[in-house]
């Protein structure tokens, strides 16, 4: 599919530039062709930024490996995975790294979670018989952190802060509930084109098992105040992030596993992993930057306004959708139409709380499948650009739906 939308992504650009020449803004071309520049280097200032985090985390990967501690996390979760995955053994190492990966997406802990992923992908992809094609199992990681469940969004609950919201985190119950539905139908659409049964035995009681923790944060968590969700939110995710640093150099030490030598030997691999990424940045990050800068997305907004009065439906959300639009290709540059909608309409207006449930339900899928599928060199990303893009569809979906459930008067 990326063999045909890429190039698709250009000519739409091309499009938009003409039509915005032909309607009085012939500076659109200009500021198209500067947004390529930038993003191309912009790509590589992302992949070297990579290499610092790459290392570390790989190298305390390595240990972990040794230590047998991967192995005994996958141990843990190989009923599961084996339903959802059942193209990975049972005990493979991939299910370990596989699931620190979403434990730290779940906490929001975005600097780790990204080497955790590539590591991920990296181990998924020693089982793939064909290197260039993504499979089953890689796929179905990439839908679900496209969709990227997040138990406390922080970040989007300081940006209402600082624009002075009556109650910042009045937007938590929405987002969880739109990046769960995201999730959920990401694994769905996965599971549909893969032909898995979901309705299983092991699977509902993991989910079960699940919920009840969902639930078990809620309660704690929406009854206490920003600040102090902020600090216990920043505390559990720092907390467990330097408790899975000694726990691997712990265990490694009492398995014997020589620790300083390991780390090293896994820290190599970092520099070489983000170097390859570049290739691929840059092919994805340019033409989404030339659909952004050409100025399509606003066009397409209007036509969608004009749709949704045609149809007599109430049209508060559309301003809105300028994040729900730009969030699969940018993740800053959606975080910067919702900043934009909140200081246009003000904070604690309702396209403002939509904007920001909206930015909370799902994850950059055109970055996120880049920088995964780049890393271990898969070119045919088969039916996960598709499913992952139903993922985001569906949760700006909930995500609107539930701020009219929450807010709208």
């Amino acid at each position: 599919m990326l063999n045909r939308v890429w190039p698709a992504l250009f000519l739409l650009a091309f499009v938009s530039c003409v039509y915005q020449a032909i309607t009085g803004h012939p500076d659109v071309v200009a500021q198209t062709i500067d947004a390529s520049f930038k993003a191309a280097k912009s790509a590589v200032d992302i992949a070297i930024g990579l290499v610092g985090l790459l290392c570390f985390w790989l190298g305390l990967f390595q240990i972990a490996e040794k230590s047998g501690l991967t192995d005994k996390l996958a141990w843990v979760l190989s009923p599961l995975f084996q339903r959802l995955m059942p193209g990975v053994p049972a005990g493979h190492p991939a299910i370990g790294s596989v699931t620190l990966n979403m434990a730290a997406n779940m906490l929001g802990l975005d600097n780790a979670a990204t080497p955790m992923g590539l590591k991920a992908m990296k181990d998924l992809q020693t089982l793939n018989s064909t290197p260039d094609t993504a499979t089953n199992a890689q796929i179905l990681f990439l839908v679900i952190n496209t969709s990227s469940v997040t138990l406390i969004p922080v970040s989007i609950f300081m940006y209402r802060a600082q624009f002075h919201a009556e109650n910042p985190a009045s937007v938590f119950l929405p987002i969880l509930l739109a990046t769960s539905a995201s999730t959920l139908a990401g694994i769905l659409s996965v599971a549909w084109m893969q032909k898995l049964k979901l309705w299983d035995r092991v699977i509902l009681t993991y989910a079960a098992g699940f919920s009840l923790l969902l639930a078990a944060l809620m309660s704690v968590m929406v009854t206490l105040p920003l600040d102090a969700l902020s600090a216990r939110s920043a505390l559990i995710g720092n907390m467990a992030l330097f408790g899975i640093i000694v726990l691997f150099l712990v265990v490694g030490w009492h398995k014997k596993v020589a620790l300083y030598d390991e780390f090293i030997t896994g820290a190599k691999q970092g520099f070489d992993l983000a170097v390859g990424l570049i290739p691929f940045l840059v092919a994805m990050l340019v033409a989404v930057s030339m659909v952004r800068a050409s100025g399509l997305l606003s066009v397409v907004l209007d036509v969608i306004a004009k749709g949704v009065g045609f149809l007599g439906l109430n049209t508060d959300f559309v301003p809105a959708l300028t994040t729900a639009l730009i969030k699969p290709f940018s993740g800053s540059g959606a975080r910067a139409t919702m900043l934009e909608t909140m200081q246009t309409y003000g904070v604690d207006s309702f396209p403002a709380l939509v904007a920001a449930t909206i930015q909370g339900s799902s994850e950059t899928t055109f970055y996120v499948l880049a920088v995964y599928f780049g890393a271990v060199g898969i070119r045919k990303e088969r039916h996960a650009l598709a499913c992952g893009l139903f993922a985001d569809f569906v949760g700006a979906v909930v995500a609107i739906l539930a701020a009219y459930q929450f807010f709208h008067v």
